[in-house]
């Protein structure tokens, strides 16, 4: 069996156009797929804004890769260094066929937790991509943190958004008031642990940020500027702000 046959016989959570001009079929209904090609539109708009087109030299960082779409995406467009990580082996697997169908020797695999990164840990790269991934966290503040210590010019955070509190806080005593920044909604995904969904968090307590928190982290934890990518119009979730992808960047 060929590389391309084994990738059209397995379970995919993308749609990969493959070389020969087949597809793999993803596991997701379509209108929420949409949420693949959205981030991509929206990641590379933000690339160009950046970059203006020249990504030759540029080196980036997937974290939480999953089946390392994005992260192929990125090399099969030229930039010298892209790695890709993720906590999963299985998905490790899926990526690594997947960069061997396509040939793409720029792009590298490891296996990480990004609960377990340390700032700066994997070194600096151009691009850090984190997408849809801090709402399947236990500490997506430690995640940012992460995120900022290895990126050395631009950041694209996509998440899922909690309703947004604000507004003054008793903060001891009703004599001390504190402004509140922002939210953060809890989930429980026990059940999806216990189903074995591999595309939930791998603990089973999950927060996750409301637009104002996240923006205000972004500052907090380094970023010097920090916007809100456009939606490209084609998901309903990003395109009624229901989710958002943040730009972050470093020295601009």
């Amino acid at each position: 069996m060929s590389r391309v046959d084994e990738a059209l016989a397995k379970d995919w959570f993308y749609e990969f156009d493959l070389p020969d001009g087949r597809s793999t079929t993803p596991n997701v209904p379509a209108d929420t797929a949409t949420i693949h090609t959205a981030r991509l539109a929206m990641a590379l708009s933000a690339l160009e804004q950046t970059f203006d087109g020249d990504w030759s030299q540029l080196s980036a960082l997937d974290l939480a890769c999953h089946q390392a779409w994005f992260a192929s995406h990125l090399a099969r467009r030229g930039l010298d260094d892209v790695l890709a990580v993720d906590v999963r082996p299985e998905h490790l697997e899926d990526a690594e066929l997947i960069r061997d169908i396509y040939g793409l020797e720029r792009l590298r695999l490891e296996r990480h937790d990004v609960a377990a990164l340390q700032p700066g840990q994997l070194g600096e790269f151009d691009v850090v991509l984190m997408l849809g991934l801090i709402y399947h966290l236990e500490n997506p503040v430690g995640a940012l943190r992460v995120a900022r210590g290895h990126t050395r010019r631009l950041c694209l955070v996509e998440t899922q958004l909690a309703p947004n509190i604000s507004g003054p806080t008793d903060w001891g005593s009703y004599r001390y008031v504190k402004q509140m920044l922002g939210s953060f909604a809890l989930v429980d995904e026990t059940r999806e642990v216990f189903d074995g969904n591999r595309e939930a968090n791998v603990g089973t307590i999950s927060l996750f940020p409301s637009l104002e928190a996240l923006l205000f982290l972004m500052d907090a934890v380094g970023f010097d500027r920090v916007e809100v990518v456009p939606s490209d119009g084609s998901n309903e979730q990003l395109d009624s702000g229901k989710r958002a992808m943040v730009a972050g960047w470093v020295g601009s």
